[in-house]
């Protein structure tokens, strides 16, 4: 009906790879915006019990990701921001490992891919705009939260670790003082592997240490 507030979800879900700070989209297969890329979401249902799980069916739906954690983000609410009247989104934020995904596009989206964030397409709505802003919400988690490891795989090696740090910042980061901060907090468990198979020569590999990032004292701890 002619005044009817609707509600959507949409999720802004950032991956590392290579270098690169992404974010993972759809292509929209119907109007508006039809063959434009936008971020994985959809309206509000009757069936979903909750904002999270619809957050959640709609990402699993429309890419194929599934059984990762979703943090309620930002409300965006402007007038004029779905043509197709007035549209209040909860957008929410995801970090993975984005090797650990098979993405496969269905229900309303005709294709579905990675995209860096610095090298954006044209985005439906105001979606560039939600994820610029769950961009700054990052870069201010990684610096009082374990949200960098979430990024990486379970055993990585400081090299990876520092990219996450250096693609999610937009800079480079003193490689000396990086690995000296994160040895000295403990943080950082030494395992008794290196990497294989690569060209260059094998790197020390480590795990995050949840227990003694619990332990320390001041946020936020891990400033560049």
């Amino acid at each position: 009906m002619p005044g009817d507030v609707r509600v959507t979800v949409d999720a802004v879900v950032f991956a590392i790879h290579e270098d690169s700070l992404e974010v993972l989209l759809i292509k929209r297969k119907y109007e508006p915006f039809k063959s434009c890329w936008a971020l994985p979401g959809g309206f509000l249902e009757e069936r979903d019990k909750n904002l999270d799980k619809a957050a959640a069916r709609e990402l699993s739906e429309e890419t194929n990701v599934r059984d990762v954690y979703l943090e309620q983000l930002y409300t965006f609410g402007e007038v004029g921001r779905d043509p197709r009247g007035r549209v209040v989104t909860v957008a929410y934020m995801a970090l993975l490992a984005q090797e650990e995904f098979e993405l496969h596009a269905s229900s309303d989206a005709s294709g579905v891919a990675w995209w860096p964030v610095k090298e954006l397409p044209r985005l439906a709505f105001d979606h560039e705009n939600i994820i610029g802003y769950a961009k700054q919400r990052l870069k201010y988690k990684i610096e009082y939260s374990p949200a960098a490891f979430e990024l990486l795989p379970e055993k990585f090696t400081l090299r990876e670790l520092q990219t996450v740090y250096e693609a999610v910042l937009g800079k480079d980061v003193d490689n000396r003082n990086f690995r000296k901060k994160f040895l000295n907090t403990g943080v950082l468990r030494e395992l008794d592997e290196v990497t294989q198979g690569t060209a260059s020569r094998p790197a020390r590999l480590y795990s995050f240490n949840k227990e003694e990032f619990e332990r320390l004292p001041d946020r936020p701890v891990f400033v560049f």
